[in-house]
């Protein structure tokens, strides 16, 4: 018996094929021989079949390869790590260093407010004997600034009118004027708000007074003591500690703390829910250091985020009203996406091309600020101030750089309008803790407790203060509960499910099974054996 059958035409071989075949159908084509109307008809059956099969097989493969996601929401409950707590007292430090400039900038502010407005500042908003910080080894440098630097007198404040063609009402804007080096193209940052373009204008030249300043200044002999803004710090009905926070300058929220910022201490472990079991503080809310036209909020600044990241208050947080008791209660959510081909995100950051200007872990925005401020120095020359600075960059200043404004406001815009590519370059962490806060206030404390709790305050902190509750606030936060919600990506269509549907759909148009597709590669295989017997045999029979 040979090993290998050979067939003596295609037709037989054709035959034997639908025969013994196990697809459904294909005896067909041979039994009804006879009946050519038949084999006709089941001959177009099949391919129409087949047709259907591969259509169904191309968009099981398109839904696969668009690699679409599904989300999985599951709840989980154990002790988790309380978060990082970070709470600034909005009254930046005026540094002796630039403390002339910074009076001059309040003169002209109270000079372009009396001209817009033709009210008179100076007794309620500007103070003369602000407490200046002091910064040691600067002498030079600071002789130097104060006799280079000057406060530009072109971008003064001005009132635009327009008339609006559908209603011809006539609407007024303020704003100031930016150009390029050139003076040839020139633009106004205008605001239908007054107070919003006051605010503007002097925050632009508050950072070009602060650009003064080296990048790296000492302040820790300056730096206040924490007992200076927190008379309380208590969690879990225990004493917080001095190594559980960490201090840091911000140049528009003043002096700010991070609490619990490594996340790595046992102490700071949440292991019950409830207003108890917190963190509780008191703090002051003083305003008498305060700059007004940095910052019209007065109150404390407090931001609840992950450990070991960069606290954007600038974008997140919430104010802290005087005189008002705060309870925060906070749920925590976690969030995991799949990356690859399913999506764009980042594990830890490493395969980002834009070069994180902040030593903490990645996040987003971290990630779009260090883009930003690359393209600044890239495209302007210098940095923008409230921004880390690359390697051999300078912050930039309107008398070294005139044209620095006009640059970074149409670059800032670019950015809003997503029309940079930092959106792009910069994706979402694959894994991340997001917070819920939900708060409630009341008055703190009560007109008949006041007495004696300003009198504790007075004889432990050495707290001294005559309002009426205007200069300390109280907050807890507290986890609601300690249970969380993840949400997870999964594949919509994996590899295990497009077989199946494949299996599925084969099964369907044929009846049969993966053993069925091996017979048809049988039958591709001796078709073309055949094909090559046959041509040989020509070949052959010709040369003999």
């Amino acid at each position: 018996e040979g090993l290998i059958e050979f067939y003596d035409s295609f037709r037989d071989m054709f035959e034997f094929f639908c025969k013994n075949t196990t697809i459904h159908g294909t005896i067909r084509l041979v039994c009804s021989d006879s009946n050519r109307m038949k084999t006709a008809f089941w001959s177009l059956l099949l391919l129409a079949s087949f047709g259907m099969l591969y259509w169904q097989f191309a968009l099981m493969f398109s839904q696969y390869w668009a690699y679409p996601v599904v989300l999985t929401m599951s709840m989980h409950s154990e002790p988790k790590m309380f978060p990082a707590i970070t709470i600034c007292n909005l009254d930046p430090y005026r540094f002796e260093l630039v403390s002339e400039h910074l009076v001059q900038l309040d003169h002209m502010a109270e000079e372009s407010i009396a001209f817009l407005y033709g009210i008179n500042t100076s007794a309620s908003l500007f103070h003369v004997n602000e407490k200046n910080i002091h910064v040691k080894d600067l002498s030079s440098i600071g002789n130097l600034s104060r006799s280079s630097f000057k406060l530009s007198q072109n971008f003064s404040l001005l009132r635009m009118s327009d008339h609006n063609n559908r209603s011809g009402k006539k609407h007024s804007s303020v704003g100031f004027r930016l150009c390029n080096a050139t003076g040839g193209n020139c633009f106004y940052k205008t605001y239908s708000s007054g107070m919003d373009a006051i605010l503007e204008w002097y925050r632009f030249h508050y950072m070009n007074i602060m650009s003064q300043l080296p990048v790296i200044i000492n302040i820790s002999d300056h730096e206040e003591q924490i007992e200076d803004m927190v008379y309380s710090c208590q969690y879990d009905g225990e004493p917080c500690r001095p190594s559980d926070y960490v201090h840091f300058h911000h140049p528009v929220f003043g002096s700010c703390y991070t609490f619990n910022s490594k996340g790595t201490d046992p102490f700071w472990t949440a292991t019950k829910p409830g207003i108890p079991y917190g963190l509780s503080l008191i703090l002051r809310a003083e305003q008498k250091d305060h700059i007004p036209l940095l910052s019209t909020v007065a109150g404390v600044k407090v931001m609840i985020h992950n450990h070991n990241q960069t606290p954007f208050l600038e974008h997140e947080g919430f104010d802290i009203r005087p005189g008002i008791a705060t309870t925060i209660g906070i749920q925590q959510d976690e969030v995991n996406r799949l990356g690859g081909n399913y999506g764009k995100c980042t594990t830890n950051g490493n395969d980002v091309n834009v070069k994180l200007l902040y030593n903490n872990s990645y996040t987003l925005q971290a990630c779009l600020h260090s883009c930003f401020q690359h393209i600044m120095v890239r495209k302007c020359g210098c940095g923008y101030y409230y921004y880390p600075l690359p390697p051999g960059a300078e912050y930039c200043n309107y008398n070294k750089q005139p044209a620095w404004g006009h640059c970074f406001y149409q670059l800032y815009n670019r950015l809003r309008n997503h029309h940079l590519n930092c959106f792009d370059q910069c994706p979402k962490p694959c894994r991340e803790s997001l917070y819920k806060v939900s708060a409630g206030t009341a008055k703190w404390p009560s007109a008949k407790s006041q007495d004696w709790i300003r009198q504790a305050l007075r004889h432990q902190n050495g707290y001294n203060s005559t309002s009426n509750r205007n200069d300390i606030a109280k907050v807890t936060i507290f986890y609601q509960q300690l249970n969380y919600q993840s949400v997870n990506e999964s594949p919509l269509l994996s590899e295990n499910l497009l077989l199946s549907s494949m299996g599925s759909q084969w099964s369907l148009w044929f009846g049969s099974s993966v053993l069925s597709v091996v017979e048809m590669f049988e039958l591709l295989i001796d078709t073309l054996v055949l094909s090559l017997l046959f041509c040989y045999q020509r070949f052959r029979s010709k040369k003999t």
